[in-house]
C-alpha cells in the first residue's frame, strides 16, 4: 500500500511546546525556549552527493519529469520579480539570511535549494503583508527549518536556527504557525523534484554512459546553488537546469562536446536546455568579472565554473550576508554521512 503522505508530513512539525498553533498575532518576535531537539553539528559535503545511489531508470525519470512542474513557482513569478510587481529585495534578503544560517550549519546542497524552492513557491502564492518586515524574517526561517527537517538528519532547535544577528528574533509556536502556513500554501508537497533529483541521471548520459566522479557532482552541486539564487532561471524546469549544469561542467572537465553531447537529450527539449546553457555561461563571466575587479589577487581566476567557483568559496567571508551565491561553500568532510535524496 501507497504512503500517507499527509499523514507523513505531520512530522515536520516537531512538539516544540504545547501552545496553539492557530493563527497570527500581529508582532510576535520574541525569544523562544522549551524546545527539545537537539542539534549535532556536522560538516556540509558536496562530493559524496548522490554517490552509492543507484541510477535513475527511465521510468523513474519520466515520472520525475511529469511532476517537476507541480513543485515549481507560478509562471508569472519571474516576470513579477522582474517587472517589480514584486518586491525582489524580499527575495533577496530571504534568501541572503538562509545562506549565512544554511552555511553556519553546515547543512547538504538539497537543503538550501528545497529552502529556496519554499520561498519561491510561497511568494508566488501569497502576498504578504505591506509594510512588516518581520514578515520575511520569519519566512526565512521557517522555509529553512521545513528543509532541514525533510532533508538533514540533525536539525537545529528553531532558536538556535537563528543565526547571523537577525533583527527579529521569534519563539517557536510562532515559526510552527509560520511553517503550517507556508505547509498549507504549498499543499503539503514538501519533497520537491530539483535539479538534484536529474544531475546524476545527466552526469551519466552525456559521458557515454560512465559513473559520475566526486568532481563533477560537486562542481554540479556548487553551480546549481549558484544559479539558484538568480531570478533569471525561474522559468526553467529542474531537469532543463540539470541537464545545463551537467554540460557545463562535463565541458570543463574536457569530457564531452557540448553540441554533440545535447543530441542526446531525449527526455528534455533541446533548445531549451541550450538556452539555459549559455545563460549560464553569461552568469559564470560575470562572477569572473566581479571576482577580478574585487580582489588582485583573483586576476588569474579562469572563466569556468570549477575555476569561478573555487575562487569564490576562497573569497568567501562567513561574516558577510551580502556575499551571494559564495555563501554556498563547504568543507568536505569525507565522513559525510547521506541520507534521504528528494527523487
Amino acid at each position: 500500500m501507497a504512503p500517507s503522505y499527509d499523514c507523513a508530513a505531520y512530522v515536520l512539525l516537531c512538539a516544540e511546546d504545547n501552545d496553539s498553533i492557530l493563527g497570527f498575532d500581529e508582532e510576535e518576535e520574541e525569544d523562544g525556549h522549551g524546545e527539545s531537539w537537539v542539534l549535532g553539528k556536522r560538516s556540509g559535503f558536496y562530493g559524496d552527493f548522490l554517490m552509492g545511489f543507484p541510477l535513475q531508470s527511465d521510468e523513474c525519470l519520466v515520472l520525475l519529469l511529469e511532476k517537476e512542474a507541480e513543485h515549481m513557482p507560478g509562471n508569472d513569478y519571474g516576470e513579477r520579480l522582474t517587472t517589480g510587481a514584486l518586491d525582489v529585495s524580499i527575495r533577496r534578503d530571504a534568501i541572503d539570511w538562509m545562506w549565512k544560517a544554511h552555511a553556519h550549519y553546515s547543512f547538504g546542497p538539497l537543503s538550501a535549494y528545497l529552502a529556496v524552492n519554499y520561498l519561491d513557491r510561497f511568494l508566488s502564492a501569497y502576498e504578504l503583508p505591506q509594510g512588516k518586515t518581520w514578515m520575511t524574517q520569519l519566512l526565512s526561517v521557517a522555509c529553512l527549518s521545513l528543509a532541514a527537517k525533510m532533508e538533514e538528519t540533525e536539525v537545529p532547535l528553531s532558536l538556535d536556527l537563528q543565526v547571523g544577528e537577525p533583527k527579529h528574533v521569534f519563539e517557536a509556536r510562532t515559526i510552527q504557525r509560520m511553517e503550517l502556513l507556508v505547509l498549507s500554501t504549498l499543499k503539503w508537497r514538501m519533497q520537491a523534484v530539483t535539479p538534484f533529483s536529474f544531475i546524476d541521471y545527466f552526469l551519466h548520459v552525456f559521458n557515454d554512459g560512465n559513473a559520475p566522479s566526486k568532481l563533477s557532482l560537486s562542481q554540479s552541486a556548487e553551480l546549481i546553488l549558484t544559479i539558484a539564487r538568480g531570478t533569471d532561471f525561474l522559468a526553467f524546469r529542474p531537469s532543463e537546469i540539470a541537464a545545463a549544469v551537467a554540460l557545463t561542467v562535463l565541458e570543463e572537465l574536457q569530457m564531452v562536446e557540448v553540441e554533440m553531447a545535447v543530441t542526446s537529450c531525449i527526455h528534455v527539449k533541446k533548445e531549451r536546455v541550450l538556452r539555459c546553457y549559455k545563460m549560464i555561461q553569461d552568469l559564470l563571466m560575470t562572477e569572473s568579472k566581479l571576482l577580478r575587479s574585487a580582489s588582485p589577487s583573483s586576476s588569474s581566476v579562469p572563466q569556468s565554473p570549477i575555476g569561478v567557483l573555487d575562487a569564490a568559496c576562497l573569497s568567501y567571508n562567513s561574516d558577510d550576508i551580502t556575499v551571494g551565491s559564495h555563501g554556498t561553500c563547504y568543507q568536505i568532510s569525507p565522513a559525510s554521512k547521506r541520507r534521504r535524496i528528494s527523487r
